[in-house]
């Protein structure tokens, strides 16, 4: 199973411990341990409890079932493991036998929650319409800034190639083609020392003035930090296309150094990217070019906060529309 889910807090009651929810497939996750929590029991009872249910054949252990990577820090060592966690039937089964109260206040809860999901899939159309309208408002608007040509016309491409991969998307939605995997995992993951490394070589390449790359604050180790970040021993941006989105877009709008904040958020976009594999096409063409890149800086620097969903996706879509 991906782990590409939605996580969710639940709170049986004032006092009680958050439990995080996993959102996956139209229905929900727990672990062992969450559902020993969830249920006020221990651990070693709801194992007892999911091994009757599936020795009776109540429930199917492999429609019930999946297992996930979870990555846990022990000392200086990171390690992975593989844990089973458990579907709402599952869940459900156990908190009847359990804490039949308990069992009935989180079927009510989540039985909400997936309804309120499944009714917003329904909407993805509507909404990647009015993103796309969004987006053009977002053009034209940058457009008054350009200076160059070239410039504009990195913008329109941006708008033709979002538009294209909101089409093929539309296409995949309606079953007229396959999608192709859409969230790559990074094999490389960004640190502090390797960002500032990559800056001055940028520096060096293309020199700068003496403030180019000069740390206003310490807002540029948190945009590095927040890449790879985790919630519960599950990544926060979980695709490399998402973290290269918001490493972009963190960089541009924290406006971390004195001189050079969009070049240097663009340079280490694309280094990111190299560094992942994913720069390239297989026939050696790059994924965003010259262009595109300009465009998409210009266009997250213009872009008010409430547009950062927006120009999330709009990056992620040219990411992966090919």
């Amino acid at each position: 199973m991906k782990q590409s889910g939605e996580i969710i807090i639940y709170q049986s009651a004032q006092g009680s411990p958050n439990i995080h929810v996993l959102l996956e497939n139209d229905t929900l996750w727990l672990d062992q341990y969450q559902i020993s929590e969830l249920f006020e029991t221990d651990r070693t009872s709801v194992l007892r409890h999911i091994q009757n249910i599936y020795k009776s054949l109540e429930l199917d252990e492999e429609a019930t079932c999946a297992k996930i990577t979870q990555v846990q820090k022990e000392g200086k060592r990171t390690v992975k493991r593989q844990i089973n966690i458990y579907n709402l039937d599952m869940i459900i089964s156990v908190g009847y036998r359990v804490n039949s109260k308990k069992g009935t206040a989180f079927r009510i809860w989540a039985n909400k929650i997936i309804k309120n999901h499944i009714v917003e899939g329904y909407s993805v159309n509507e909404k990647r319409l009015q993103e796309l309208k969004k987006t053009i408002k977002l053009v034209n608007r940058t457009i008054q800034y350009l200076d160059s040509d070239n410039q504009t016309k990195g913008l329109f491409e941006v708008l033709s190639d979002y538009s294209t991969a909101l089409d093929f998307l539309d296409d995949y939605d309606h079953q007229r083609l396959s999608l192709p995997e859409m969230t790559t995992k990074s094999s490389f993951r960004i640190k502090y020392d390797d960002a500032k490394f990559a800056i001055n070589e940028l520096k060096k390449r293309f020199g700068g003035s003496s403030l180019f790359g000069n740390e206003k604050d310490q807002s540029f180790r948190s945009s590095i930090a927040a890449i790879d970040q985790t919630f519960d021993g599950i990544e926060l941006y979980k695709s490399l296309e998402e973290k290269a989105a918001h490493l972009l877009y963190f960089v541009v709008k924290n406006h971390s150094f004195s001189d050079g904040n969009k070049r240097i958020a663009a340079w280490l976009f694309i280094w990111y990217l190299e560094k992942n594999k994913t720069l390239h096409h297989l026939d050696g063409t790059k994924r965003i070019n010259e262009n595109t890149l300009i465009a998409l800086t210009l266009l997250i620097a213009e872009s008010k906060p409430e547009e950062k969903d927006m120009m999330i996706n709009v990056v992620i879509n040219l990411i992966v529309k090919t």
